[in-house]
């Protein structure tokens, strides 16, 4: 604490991200990387833009990149908001679209519920989700409310329909890897626009990782609805997380939103070269497309051969399982990896204190896992002098 700090920054408890190791090397599987390299025509791209225009200031507006996910997604690219990694989006979206417990000079009335805009009604997200959720929420003195997930870590989206003040969703779900169906997504936007006239934002981190018939992206059916904002990064499925680009799509009125809280603090998130990388990894689909089902096969083989070894592991539509042993504690599993060179991702929290997030690396790094999780949970517990344990 400093005396200096105002009574926000005291009040924060700040996002804590994953280790990201400068000295020892490790086999890194903690923070959702993806393991292959990004397209190469995205390192020609960022190639040719370093050039002497660097001393310009790059697009405000991202309007090629904008452009092109428009053409990706079929909708138009005002419909569409770059910024400095999906994160960067969220804080927009947290501070333009939930109404925060303070803002009480907001008495604007909804047609549609004759009740005022300042209603102290919660945000709500799942117990169990992304943690920057919550971070954000008090950043912007946003109320929330978590809801439970079921005991097999799945999102009920029945127990989102109520009154509230709007929806986050991670689909899929992380730290978890569960999804819903698109159908189950849309009938909660759909209830939240006709009942309750609040945002639904759809974190779609993950979804070009699913597999189960149903889960799909929701971003076509944003010019049904008005309420829904939908998120994508080009950190996991680009193999972009150095580059840091995310975007929002969504409605115009949404978006200004976004732009309006964009323009207060950094006209400018986005330099020449991620617009230049940016842009050519969305125009390369054919190349993450081939690449990104290679993680996924990484994946089921992996799943197969934790649950051989008696490790429980949750079904996972993300690049990551989430596994439990049944011979040790989360924090004893997650040491004994990282004391054997492998870094995964322990969160001590209610309820899945005992499990690990472990990103898929290449198929050379995950058959070192695996080989080191058969040894770890074969290895006899230490013993006492007398031989008890």
């Amino acid at each position: 604490m400093s005396i200096y700090w105002n009574r926000r920054t005291r009040g924060l408890s700040p996002y804590v991200p994953g280790e990201q190791p400068q000295q020892r090397k490790f086999i890194k599987l903690n923070t959702n990387e993806n393991p292959y390299p990004p397209s190469p025509l995205v390192i020609e791209a960022i190639h040719q833009a370093a050039t002497d225009s660097l001393r310009l200031y790059p697009d405000p507006a991202c309007t090629e990149l904008r452009q092109a996910i428009a053409d990706k997604y079929g909708i138009k690219p005002e419909q569409v908001f770059a910024g400095n990694g999906s994160d960067e989006v969220l804080a927009c979206a947290f501070a333009s679209l939930f109404m925060p417990v303070t803002d009480k000079a907001d008495t604007t009335v909804l047609e549609t519920s004759g009740r005022s805009r300042y209603d102290a009604c919660p945000i709500l997200f799942p117990d169990i989700t992304y943690s920057f959720y919550p971070v954000y929420a008090d950043l912007w003195s946003v109320p929330y409310r978590t809801i439970p997930l079921t005991e097999d870590f799945a999102i009920n989206g029945e127990a989102y329909k109520i009154p509230s003040g709007g929806v986050v969703i991670a689909n899929p779900n992380a730290p978890t890897g569960q999804a819903l169906s698109r159908e189950d997504i849309l009938s909660l936007v759909q209830f939240q626009e006709d009942d309750n006239n609040r945002v639904v934002i759809v974190d779609e981190a993950y979804i070009d990782f699913a597999t189960i018939p149903g889960v799909e992206s929701v971003v076509s059916h944003i010019p049904d609805h008005p309420n829904l904002l939908v998120i994508h990064t080009l950190s996991k499925s680009a193999s972009l997380a150095g580059l840091r680009v995310g975007f929002a799509m969504g409605n115009e009125e949404l978006i200004m939103g976004l732009c309006r809280i964009r323009d207060s603090f950094n006209s400018y998130t986005l330099d020449r070269l991620a617009l230049a990388g940016a842009t050519a990894a969305i125009l390369d689909s054919p190349y993450y497309e081939a690449m990104n089902k290679r993680v996924i096969a990484t994946r089921e083989r992996v799943a197969a051969a934790l649950i051989a070894m008696g490790i429980e592991v949750i079904p996972s539509s993300a690049n990551f399982v989430f596994i439990r042993s049944p011979e040790k504690t989360g924090a004893t599993f997650f040491s004994a990896l990282r004391d054997r060179g492998i870094l995964v991702r322990h969160f001590d929290k209610p309820r899945i204190g005992d499990y690990l997030r472990v990103s898929m690396g290449t198929d050379a790094e995950m058959d070192v896992f695996q080989e080191q999780c058969r040894e770890i949970i074969m290895k006899p517990a230490p013993q006492n002098a007398q031989g008890i344990l």
